[in-house]
């Protein structure tokens, strides 16, 4: 049993196709089967249930499976450590980021990370938490930027800085004429959230204090869609001071006002596995992150 074999038996589990696990294991298909079927016959298992249309696997190749991803990573572990030493920020990151925080940090990070470590190279991907969180797991993902808290024992969690809320309210409204708006008169002018799954939700109604309040008529799939549904007239809802373009300010058809609420904000962090190979990586990168506070937001004491 080699290590070249588990990496063929983990890409046809996530594949579920052998021509496609062989093209990404940049091999012919007859060579794919036949290794794993030389694997099974090692085994004395069947790893694969090949009957359906879908390559799917069995019982005992579902255990199997998650083992050989705990060796591979161990594996890529022990190479990286000994990279590590001599250039941690000489690599090539794959990193998530939520949808409503990477449009808007992301400018600001890639310029700083680049001009500070040109041989770093960042992969993004943009996804919602659950997603994130499960490519953090499965090994797809090295990193990922996420609003927090983050409750897993597995990740280590490096919060960055926080991020203040504004209040979006139709230019026409008569909260646009404020200098601050307070809660409950956002809450009582047709609040506006993002439909259930992302987290900005979760967030907003958290920090605010606003579980219940929510026009639940009404959701939006994007803070744009959120954006262009307040200047239609709508309702007015919170938006992150990173897609907001400033603390306050009027658009054609939509005004932000600060939170007369200190404190209704959310938290961006850094999160990585706590056995990655990359973990003098991420903690130097956290490190940059933190000293280079995006306009706008509250350093973390």
């Amino acid at each position: 049993m080699t290590l070249q074999e588990l990496r063929y038996i983990v890409s046809l589990a996530d594949a579920g196709h052998f021509g496609k696990a062989a093209e990404a294991c940049h091999i012919s298909q007859s060579t794919l089967s036949t290794q794993i079927k030389k694997l099974e016959d090692f085994l004395g298992a069947t790893l694969f249930d090949r009957s359906l249309k879908q390559v799917t696997l069995t019982p005992v190749g579902r255990e199997i499976v998650a083992s050989a991803r705990l060796i591979l990573e161990e594996a890529s572990r022990i190479r990286e450590l000994a990279r590590q030493t001599s250039a941690p920020m000489e690599r090539t990151v794959q990193l998530g980021v939520i949808p409503t925080l990477g449009p808007y940090y992301l400018p600001h990070v890639l310029t700083l990370l680049h001009g500070k470590y040109p041989r770093l190279r960042l992969l993004l991907r943009e996804e919602m938490t659950p997603h994130v969180m499960a490519h953090l797991a499965d090994g797809k993902l090295d990193a990922g930027l996420l609003a927090l808290p983050v409750n897993d024992p597995s990740l280590e969690v490096v919060p960055l800085f926080k991020e203040p809320f504004l209040a979006a309210v139709p230019a026409s409204h008569k909260l646009a004429a404020a200098k601050t708006v307070r809660i409950n008169e956002l809450a009582s002018a047709g609040l506006l959230l993002l439909e259930e799954g992302h987290c900005l939700r979760d967030n907003a109604l958290e920090a605010c204090h606003l579980d219940g309040l929510q026009n639940e008529e009404i959701s939006a799939t994007s803070l744009e869609t959120l954006r262009q549904m307040v200047g239609m007239g709508l309702g007015v809802t919170l938006i992150p001071v990173l897609a907001s373009g400033g603390t306050s300010g009027t658009e054609s058809q939509v005004a932000l006002r600060p939170l007369a609420a200190p404190g209704a904000s959310r938290t961006i962090g850094l999160v990585w596995r706590k056995r990655s190979p990359l973990a003098a990586t991420m903690e130097q990168l956290a490190v940059s992150l933190k000293k280079a506070l995006p306009p706008h937001t509250l350093r973390i004491s």
